[in-house]
């Protein structure tokens, strides 16, 4: 299984300090539903990371007040969501993690922001009119970037080393951790929309499997009735590229896979604080994601380059508190 070992390790770091916020991108898609704010462990979304398209900063969108103020605690713990009534609170975040969550995009699919874009941190407190929903405060979060901020950014199309999600072997049998779905997952949340609406499922508690949404923590990743392509997404969080599902399997999936993480913190931890390794760990004798990929799913991460559309900074500034 060809992967590139030296530049995966040597990504690993950088990412060790951007993977929680990844994971709060996929927790932001459903903190509405869910009605609550929640820390960066333990996310549970309706269908996983899903990067894609949005508009660009300096939107007519904005929130009617907004609180821009640096975080000094040195605190490792980062709050990012939404909140009832049309609150957004961001808690000792990065300038990176906020457009990372404001742009729809992953860590290495951002280019050319400052070193103090990593290092400083930030508390946000907004409130929007009405209830926005998730697409609607990303949408305030670029206008409040550009204004605050001094964001200006353009996209293009870079040739990138990705991983291509395949299947492993010749006759297509998948793994034990990889099942067709037998939950309608989409009819379920309809069925949690509007008046009268049916509640839906609380979320798991851990170790229990996800009916439909998934969870990610630091060497596991746990998803009910998910297509390949959102688990193909959720895996570039952890593998440090993007990932594109070219396995030609349709409809949604149950999926159970666990690894040993490298030293340093995964989405379910702080930034820069060490995982520990369990029997056999990141020197070799533990099990890597791609190994697990390939053992517990069927499937197979293969090395190669391709076009990715990136989100350039052409500028930016430190706020103004206030």
């Amino acid at each position: 299984m060809p992967h590139d070992h030296d530049t995966e390790r040597t990504g690993q770091r950088r990412r060790n300090a951007t993977l929680g916020a990844i994971g709060v991108l996929a927790l932001t898609a459903c903190v509405a539903s869910l009605g609550a704010l929640a820390p960066v462990d333990g996310q549970a979304t309706p269908g996983g990371v899903t990067p894609g398209p949005a508009p660009e900063a300096g939107t007519s969108r904005q929130f009617e007040v907004a609180s821009v103020k640096p975080n000094k605690s040195g605190d490792n713990r980062v709050l990012l969501g939404n909140q009832p009534g049309g609150r957004f609170t961001a808690t000792n975040v990065s300038l990176r993690q906020l457009i990372v969550n404001a742009y729809r995009i992953q860590a290495t699919q951002l280019v050319g922001a400052p070193d103090w874009a990593n290092s400083e941190r930030f508390d946000i407190v907004a409130k929007a009119e009405g209830d926005p929903g998730p697409d609607g405060t990303n949408e305030m979060m670029r206008s409040l970037l550009a204004e605050r901020f001094g964001l200006k950014i353009h996209r293009e199309t870079r040739d990138l080393p990705i991983y291509v999600l395949m299947l492993a072997r010749a006759d297509g049998k998948l793994g034990d951790k990889l099942k067709p779905s037998t939950t309608d997952c989409a009819a379920m949340f309809a069925r949690g929309r509007g008046r009268g609406a049916m509640p839906l499922p609380a979320p798991p508690t851990p170790g229990q499997p996800m009916v439909c949404g998934a969870r990610m923590g630091p060497g596991m990743f746990s998803a009910g009735g998910t297509s390949l392509s959102q688990l193909a997404t959720s895996l570039g969080v952890n593998v440090g590229r993007i990932v594109q599902d070219k396995t030609g399997l349709s409809g949604n999936y149950d999926v159970e896979l666990s690894w040993t993480p490298e030293r340093g913190a995964g989405p379910g931890g702080p930034p820069g604080a060490a995982t520990p390794l369990g029997p056999g760990g990141a020197d070799g004798s533990g099990v890597s994601i791609f190994t697990a990929v390939q053992e517990q799913l069927g499937l197979k991460l293969e090395s190669q380059r391709g076009p990715v559309e990136v989100v350039v900074i052409d500028s930016v500034s430190q706020p103004t508190p206030d």
